[in-house]
C-alpha cells in the first residue's frame, strides 16, 4: 500500500471516529431521550414555564443538557443519569406553609425530610412557594453536590419567571 492511500485511509478512519464521537455525545445512554412529565397548567403558568424553559442553561451541576421528550416539555434534562428540571409541578407531598426550606440565592427550596439524611435516595427539590412551581430531580449518584449547584443556578430563573406566592415556612435553612 502506498503512503498516499495509507494517509487517505487514516483520514477516513479519523472522520468516522469523529462521527461516532458526535453521535455518542447526542445520545443519552442506551435509553434514548429522557422523559419529562408534562403537568397540567393554566395559560398563565404555561406561559411562565415556556419562558423559564427557554432560559434554562446548557449545563447544570456540571452536567450537559441532553435530549428529552416531549421536545416541548416545560423543562430539561442534564447528564446520565439525568438531573430533570420540570416547571409547573403540583405541590410536593408533605409540603405545608410551616415546612422548612433551604434558602439559596433568595429562593426557598423544599426538600422532603427523609431525603436530607440519606444520600442513597434520589433527591426531589421544589421551589414550592412559587407559581408555577419548579422541581429538580437529582439522582442519588450525583449527591451531595449536584442538588446545591442546581438550586444555585436555577434560583435566578425561578425568581425571574415565577411569582412568589408564599415564602417557604418560617424555618428557612432547615
Amino acid at each position: 500500500m502506498s503512503s498516499t492511500s495509507e494517509a487517505g485511509s487514516g483520514r477516513r478512519r479519523f472522520a468516522v471516529g469523529l462521527g461516532a464521537v458526535a453521535l455518542a455525545l447526542t445520545v443519552t445512554g442506551c435509553g434514548g431521550p429522557v422523559e419529562i412529565d408534562v403537568p397540567e397548567m393554566d395559560e398563565a403558568d404555561a406561559a411562565a414555564c415556556a419562558a423559564f424553559t427557554d432560559d434554562l442553561p446548557e449545563t447544570l451541576a456540571e452536567q450537559a443538557r441532553v435530549e428529552s421528550e416531549p421536545t416541548d416539555a416545560p423543562g430539561a434534562a442534564y447528564g446520565d443519569p439525568a438531573i430533570v428540571v420540570t416547571c409547573g409541578v403540583a405541590a410536593p407531598d408533605g409540603f405545608s406553609k410551616a415546612s422548612a426550606c433551604e434558602l439559596v440565592n433568595d429562593v426557598g427550596w423544599y426538600i422532603p425530610d427523609e431525603q436530607y439524611g440519606d444520600d442513597e435516595l434520589d433527591l426531589t427539590i421544589t421551589a414550592a412557594g412559587y407559581r408555577p412551581r419548579v422541581e429538580i430531580q437529582v439522582p442519588a449518584e450525583l449527591r451531595p453536590n449536584a442538588g446545591a449547584a442546581a438550586m444555585a443556578k436555577l434560583a435566578p430563573l425561578v425568581a425571574e419567571h415565577a411569582e412568589l406566592v408564599e415564602p417557604c415556612g418560617d424555618g428557612l435553612g432547615a
